[in-house]
């Protein structure tokens, strides 16, 4: 089994460029309605976020009513010189989020017209973008798609030949041998981004190694149908998807090496929703092993797997204090992770059917099953708790109740945040400060212990490795994140300087876990617990390079640093 992403999916340079510029208006302003001239990009998914971020969609300024308070952006196809002074003059103010790439093509187009060459555009022409690139010629542009164009063109004295930035480069040089014989003396420029060149070249080469190919994205974009048409001549068994619930019927039996590219307007959350279905797919064909996988993939859709995790670590930690293991501690703390894990994914959800992360499909399906044992797990965690003493109860209690609030709006309707959970990073610090307290600290309030180094040390350890993995999922997650406004630490200071602070949280951790044995403040166990550092080093590839995996088996793999904790403890007790 083979299933190769291409490196060039998704989101390329230009519409990434036009998305922050539009989210970044969203998140500031206030005053002003926000709209973009024509849909931002070729997806309706991520266009339907923005609508839900108050960013709306128009086809001419006459659907705009308050023009004063009103900000109008232009998106990355850019739109004809006329067209802009019309909406200046209007009274609306303008943000212009044009591709740097097509304003290098109107910038050739506007000084070849003043030195009155006429102008040859070769793209498609319904295209905004193209449309765009005619208004600078002057009245004197010539739109050519086929090579049939091409016997009805006149030869001018001047002429220059420029290409849609997403046109199909055999195409595009069929075209212009075309034109040079007729007309020799032709300026030619190649104005295809190279982006759009390697996106195309790799799904060329895919095509003619893989067993099939999925290309994902809009029907209505361009780019993503040439990509599906050049797929189509070399493989056919090629299918264009704009959505996962269009593989719902698709028979994986035959393929043995499934290749996966998208258009430049498809966001990496419903890359990562293709490439779920196509594990699950292809799992099927591996039998007990695919069983296996299947079912791991399960309890990490389920939270299932983060509540072992959780008792992995509570193990731990009471190992690293030198103390009895007592199971019902193991039990609470897997307990309480389920269900404030679960609660909270119930509470916080994305858009329906808009931000499909992996484990949409499963709460759609089961979303009172997920409530009600979420609610049994809180309460049988408690009286596990009342049954380990009065105190371990009430800390147990205290913050089951700060979970609650946390999702609340509590603060002034003034402030632009409303909530706790609208705090950049406060999830990830709140999540490993409960984890730290029922994995280390509630154990230690059975012993009616002070705090002592052990305690310290085991507290650090699963705080840092917890906030390590959640900061690290939002990393994955950021694009969609900033879709839907959600403030996250990557969302909030960058992925670069994000994975730089975990970095030197994952140091600290690494140099704590290897003195803390000689100096005497644990166990042994923390110096096996270097293993568990040196796997979360590994697992920052994941956010350095683009991996080829589904989504949910990179989360999975980030939730295997606590049960590689719990294999720590097996490899202490041998040695």
């Amino acid at each position: 089994m083979e299933i190769k992403l291409a490196e060039t999916a998704g989101f390329c340079m230009g519409v990434r460029r036009a998305v922050d510029i539009v989210l970044d208006i969203a998140q500031h302003e206030t005053s002003r309605r926000i709209y973009t001239y024509g849909p931002l990009i070729h997806n309706p998914q991520t266009i339907e976020l923005l609508k839900s971020r108050g960013v709306q969609p128009v086809e001419s300024i006459e659907e705009i009513k308050d023009r004063q308070n009103a900000i109008l952006i232009i998106r990355a196809h850019g739109i004809a010189p006329a067209e802009r002074k019309k909406i200046k003059e209007s009274g609306i103010k303008v943000v212009n989020a044009t591709c740097p790439k097509v304003g290098y093509v109107q910038s050739i187009i506007k000084k070849h017209t003043a030195l009155d060459y006429t102008v040859v555009i070769v793209g498609d022409r319904q295209h905004p973008e193209v449309d765009g690139l005619l208004g600078y010629t002057g009245g004197r542009g010539i739109i050519v798609s086929t090579l049939e164009d091409i016997d009805k063109l006149s030869c001018p004295d001047k002429i220059c030949v420029v290409a849609q930035t997403t046109q199909d480069w055999d195409n595009y040089n069929r075209i212009v041998e075309k034109i040079k014989k007729i007309c020799p003396h032709a300026v030619v420029f190649n104005t295809i981004c190279s982006s759009t060149e390697q996106r195309q070249a790799e799904v060329i080469a895919m095509a003619g190694e893989m067993d099939a190919m999925f290309i994902v994205g809009g029907k209505n974009s361009a780019n993503t149908r040439r990509l599906a048409d050049l797929a189509q001549k070399r493989q056919s068994s090629t299918f264009h998807i704009e959505t996962p619930a269009e593989m719902e019927n698709i028979n994986f039996g035959p393929f043995n090496r499934v290749g996966v590219s998208a258009g430049a307007s498809t966001p990496n959350w419903i890359i990562d929703r293709v490439m779920d279905k196509i594990m699950e797919g292809q799992s099927r064909k591996l039998k007990n092993l695919g069983k296996l996988l299947n079912l791991w993939i399960s309890a990490v859709k389920t939270d299932l797997y983060s509540a072992f995790g959780a008792g992995c670590l509570c193990l731990v930690c009471m190992l690293l204090q030198g103390m009895t293991v007592k199971l019902s501690f193991i039990a609470i703390a897997s307990l309480y992770v389920y269900a404030i894990h679960v609660l909270n994914r119930l509470i916080t959800r994305k858009p329906a059917g808009l931000v499909g992360s992996f484990r949409e499909e499963s709460y759609d399906r089961h979303k009172k099953i997920y409530l009600y044992t979420a609610l049994l797990s809180i309460a049988a965690a408690l009286a596990l708790a009342v049954n380990n003493g009065i105190t371990v109860f009430a800390v147990l209690f205290i913050i089951s109740l700060a979970g609650v609030l946390y999702n609340m709006n509590i603060l002034p309707a003034h402030w632009h945040f409303r909530s706790l959970k609208d705090l950049p990073g406060s999830k990830n610090i709140s999540m490993s400060a409960a984890w730290g307290i029922v994995a280390a600290i509630l154990p230690a309030l059975d012993k009616n212990d002070s705090i002592h180094p052990g305690l310290m040390v085991a507290f650090c350890f699963t705080f840092g490795i917890v906030f390590i993995r959640s900061a690290m999922s939002d990393i994955l997650e950021i694009q969609s994140d900033k879709l839907i406004g959600q403030e996250t630490i990557p969302v909030f200071f960058g992925k670069t300087k994000t994975l730089t602070v975990l970095k030197i949280i994952s140091l600290i951790l690494f140099i704590l876990l290897l003195f803390s044995y000689p100096a005497g403040w644990t166990p042994s166990l923390s110096l096996f617990l270097l293993i568990c550092i040196l796997y979360i080093w590994i697992c920052f590839q994941f956010c350095d390079k683009k991996a080829v995996l589904s989504g949910a088996v990179k989360e999975g793999l980030l939730e295997t640093s606590y049960v590689i904790a719990g294999f720590c403890v097996f490899l202490w007790r041998i040695f």
